[in-house]
């Protein structure tokens, strides 16, 4: 059985809850989302696996999920790179927000998002139960299909992105100009 951690608007811990259920009650839990970009400034998407429980299939950020209780978000979203895209980085906490977002099948997304950044050019091996494909996309060109191809991507994805664009564009763009 996989928990989540249970936080209130400050991301203070207030409890411990199965990930279904918590999903299923639409409560605040700790989440955190990784973007790792290659050398050119390109950002790693991943098209989640077709039988995950929701959004399967949709096209998202490197990876994303939530803390064990006593595990730290960074150790977290060490561990989960590596397990879904085969691969680890120094990743950098570069800021936080909170969401929700509904799905067909009943369940809702009711994360405090941890946002890190890392970077990267070597080999990637997914795990085929957690990701279907991968490609390196500028942002550019992902900000264009979010507008051009509505329902490509998580509903988290569409709701992170602009953040995250802003971000690179303050902190990163000016480095591979």
């Amino acid at each position: 059985m996989e928990e989540v951690i249970l936080v209130n608007e400050r991301d203070e811990e207030i409890g411990v809850m199965e990930k279904m259920e918590a999903h299923e009650k639409a409560l605040l839990h700790r989440a955190f989302s990784v973007f790792v970009f290659n050398q050119t400034g390109e950002l790693l998407l991943q098209q989640r696996a077709l039988n995950k429980y929701h959004s399967g299939g949709l096209w998202t950020n490197t990876c994303c999920s939530h803390p064990r209780p006593n595990e730290t978000v960074t150790a977290a979203a060490n561990r989960r790179l590596r397990e879904e895209m085969g691969f680890e980085v120094p990743l950098e906490k570069v800021f936080d927000f909170v969401y929700q977002a509904s799905f067909d099948n009943g369940l809702t997304e009711h994360e405090f998002d941890h946002v890190f950044v890392g970077y990267y050019d070597g080999s990637i091996k997914v795990n085929p139960l957690e990701v279907n494909d991968f490609v390196f996309r500028s942002m550019e060109s992902i900000q264009q299909s979010l507008v051009s191809h509505d329902g490509m991507f998580t509903a988290w994805f569409e709701i992170i992105f602009p953040k995250m664009m802003q971000w690179w564009q303050l902190n990163y763009a000016h480095k591979i100009a």
